[in-house]
């Protein structure tokens, strides 16, 4: 009797894209730190102390040194306080984040435009065709890596492969600031030597199934049976046994609408003169224009950022009649909004500028009559 064969169909491995999974690390902690030096080198915990809270709460992430006492994301703050009492707790600024968030962005749409964001601080890249003319996707992400460090004073981590799965599992690899290359030829290898927790889909619920089984790593599902794992685990079963042989082809699909364009920079010697202020406006709106340009957009409302020398905030708007994207316009409005808000008595450590309300420029100023 012929032997059948476990396969219906022959499996075909995709090896033609070039990806990058971007993944910030400790992204709101490292935000934090970023504001605020004097967190620096303690451990950081996002979300409110649980002594203002009667111990409710949950930590939304962990900087590096509080992890090392076992604290992370979606644990309770009461947890998190009990296992380091000297944590720093701090309650998560997420409009910030998210605008932290799109400049990361900014910063990719350089390279491609083929850009699916995770979440706010996490994106995969499609750099198989890009706008440098690089066939290298290494050489993309290391200058990802460097511009963010150079212009945000954040870092990441990088995943490098030929599909979303591998590259956000390399991602994750080496961290933090780390950056794992898996090639089509080294796929199998890397896949088989990972805790089998590791694969997507492979929850908590899962794994003690995974383990009766007699499954620990990717090397003992590689060794199961098709047919097998569908029964087990249905259509997670299906997709796992082509995951471990390197095989997942679901394409990264362009990020939505953008909502905003801003520019912001913080100083280490604090600005202290209006003439220092206007200047640094002046080079902020003429980015901030640069990028409304590149994306053919306009906007109606201008917002300004000041963080003081002594790390107090303020955010001003201003909504216009009008649609504005030139320089000379941002600046003056930006201006504006410095003047009857701004204040240089202690100094200043960061000066944002944003456009908001953005449409394409194709969204004319329509005066009504009078």
């Amino acid at each position: 009797m012929e032997k059948q064969t476990d396969l219906r169909f022959p499996l075909k491995k995709n090896t033609s894209r070039k990806i990058i999974h971007v993944d910030m690390d400790a992204f709101f902690a490292s935000v934090e730190e970023r504001e605020n030096p004097a967190l620096v080198g303690k451990p950081v915990v996002i979300a409110k102390h649980p002594k203002e809270t009667g111990g409710k709460g949950v930590v939304s992430t962990a900087n590096y040194e509080a992890r090392k006492f076992g604290i992370h994301s979606a644990m309770s703050a009461q947890e998190a306080y009990e296992r380091c009492p000297k944590a720093q707790f701090v309650q998560g600024n997420y409009a910030y984040y998210r605008e932290v968030s799109e400049q990361i962005r900014e910063i990719f749409q350089r390279y491609t435009e083929m850009i699916e964001p995770v979440a706010l601080d996490e994106a995969y890249l499609d750099v198989t065709t890009n706008k440098i003319g690089s066939k290298s996707a290494i050489k993309i992400a290391k200058m990802i890596q460097f511009d963010i460090w150079h212009e945000l004073h954040l870092t990441c981590s990088a995943g490098v492969s030929y599909n979303k799965f591998i590259a956000k599992l390399a991602s994750d690899f080496e961290k933090p600031r780390g950056m794992t290359v898996v090639l089509p030829d080294d796929a199998e290898e890397f896949l088989k030597k990972l805790p089998i927790e590791k694969f997507h889909g492979v929850g908590k619920k899962t794994v003690p199934k995974m383990h009766e089984l007699g499954i620990f790593t990717g090397a003992d599902l590689y060794e199961q049976k098709e047919m097998d794992l569908i029964r087990q685990f249905g259509k997670m079963g299906y997709s796992l046994y082509r995951k471990v042989r390197g095989i997942h082809d679901s394409p990264v699909e362009n990020q939505r609408e953008r909502k905003s364009m801003g520019r912001e920079n913080t100083y280490g010697q604090l600005l202290t003169t209006d003439q220092e202020v206007t200047a640094q406006l002046r080079a902020l709106s003429a980015s901030v224009a640069a990028s409304l340009l590149r994306y053919q957009k306009h906007g109606k409302t201008i917002v300004l950022k000041v963080r003081d020398g002594e790390f107090q905030t303020i955010t001003k708007r201003k909504t216009l009649p009008e649609y504005i994207h030139q320089k000379e316009e941002i600046f003056f409005q930006a201006q504006l909004l410095w003047e009857e808000f701004g204040e240089l008595t202690v100094g200043i450590r960061l000066l944002g500028v944003t456009m908001t309300t953005l449409d394409p420029l194709t969204y004319e100023n329509i005066r009504l009559p009078v």
